[in-house]
């Protein structure tokens, strides 16, 4: 095999963004063309790619997440994207990528994490990463009736299809200049909550105009999934919920709330998922029951 080359900061270079791509597709069927076209695809999003004749065959992308823990800012780095193609596999290709990205940020970042699959779990404690668990928030709702007499009416939540420039525009708008609800909140990222509501949550944007609150949720049979909240000024969660009318009977947090009173907690548990940390950054990481934000994995 050749001598390994590891390319960086290649995202505008057209002939190895489309190599990355394909390989992205034929290992997770995931393409980040339209997240690179749509001007989403910022500097924070950094592939590390072992390229070969000019073709990626192996990756490990570098995710900037800073983080607002404690009213105190973190930077900390998400590692995601990891794939080989089936014809370079077993031949150390993540190992001398994960040892690079080591050498670039180590010193840097207050920690780094990812979620790896069962397949994978004696891999990344050979670089320092440790196991840890997630804790998550919810409630049940019975008896509570919202005041906006449902959830289609004009003062509570209405649904914000995202298929066009405008309705983007205005939710990055609304992801800039909110006050945090989580803690710890990704802070500064924009482009990869943008990832999500511009590909497979376009339905699942919200709005109460009467409050400006923007909402990023998953409704079923009643349950509603609060991936997380976006307005200028802090509001109850308690009432971001009720806008959503009287058919709620069941809410789960896709992140730590800042004020956790009536909420139950538990261990969450994602199958074939399993969450990896290294550095002093979540050193209390578990001992605060808190989770990583669903809209800041990558």
């Amino acid at each position: 095999m050749q001598e390994i080359q590891i390319v960086k900061h290649y995202k505008d270079n057209a002939t190895l963004r489309n190599s990355f791509n394909e390989l992205a597709k034929k290992t997770f069927d995931l393409d980040f063309e339209d997240w690179y076209q749509n001007g989403y695809w910022g500097a924070k999003y950094n592939p590390y790619s072992v390229v070969l004749d000019g073709k990626v065959v192996a990756n490990v992308s570098v995710n900037q997440t800073d983080f607002l823990w404690g009213g105190v800012k973190k930077h900390f780095i998400q590692l995601g994207t990891v794939m080989t193609d089936v014809s370079y596999r077993k031949k150390g290709l993540i190992r001398r990528i994960m040892e690079e990205i080591e050498t670039d940020y180590g010193e840097q970042a207050d920690g780094m994490y990812l979620f790896a699959n069962d397949s994978v779990l004696d891999f990344y404690p050979r670089f320092g990463f440790r196991q840890a668990k997630e804790f998550q928030y919810h409630k049940k709702l019975s008896g509570i009736v919202s005041p906006c007499g449902g959830s289609n009416a004009p003062s509570g939540m209405v649904q914000i299809p995202m298929g066009d420039r405008t309705a983007w525009d205005a939710l990055e708008q609304a992801i800039r200049s909110s006050v945090p609800y989580g803690n710890p909140q990704m802070v500064e990222n924009p482009e990869l909550i943008m990832f999500y509501v511009t590909k497979f949550m376009r339905e699942n944007v919200y709005y109460d105009k009467n409050n400006d609150i923007y909402v990023i949720a998953e409704i079923e049979e009643g349950n509603l999934f609060l991936h997380n909240i976006f307005s200028r000024r802090q509001r109850d969660i308690n009432e971001v919920i009720k806008a959503f009318g009287r058919d709620i009977n069941e809410v789960t947090l896709g992140f730590t709330p800042i004020d956790s009173r009536g909420f139950t907690i538990s261990e969450r548990k994602e199958e074939d998922t399993t969450l990896f940390l290294k550095g002093r950054g979540f050193d209390e990481f578990e001992q605060y029951k808190v989770m990583i934000p669903t809209l800041a994995h990558a």
